[in-house]
């Protein structure tokens, strides 16, 4: 475990480690994706095309269509109607999360202390997802 007051940090090697879990829940659901670290603290991962329908998954926005969406990797199922995007985020969430993984969080004094961040993107603003049948 980190020393304790040391603020949420992700490595290159902590990615390594991470990675082969990862790629296993993505090819075991037939999706596509990359891993990034954003800001030493977060550790990303962009899905670009898969065989799961997420987007079409959500609530209808009134916003209009979406090409591409953030996940909330907090309310999961709470958000996704279908059980198996439900559980491909929840495994992706899991993996990315790692062994590891602590979350000391106190939003009531506001203190957070985990050992990182992660975000899960659908698709990017410049380049839509692809739902390959």
């Amino acid at each position: 475990m980190r020393e304790k007051f040391v603020m949420a940090y992700v490595s290159q090697e902590d990615k390594k480690k991470l990675t082969p879990a990862i790629k296993a829940v993505l090819k075991k659901y037939n999706m596509k994706g990359t891993l990034a670290i954003r800001h030493h603290s977060s550790l990303v991962c962009n899905i670009k095309s898969g065989a799961l329908d997420i987007i079409g998954a959500l609530p209808v926005s009134e916003y209009g269509p979406r090409d591409y969406v953030q996940v909330n990797p907090y309310w999961i199922a709470e958000n996704y109607d279908n059980e198996e995007v439900v559980a491909f985020l929840t495994e992706l969430k899991a993996a990315m999360e790692g062994p590891d993984f602590f979350c000391e969080d106190d939003s009531a004094t506001d203190y957070f202390f985990r050992s990182h961040y992660i975000d899960i993107n659908v698709g990017q603003f410049n380049k839509p997802y692809q739902l390959v049948a």
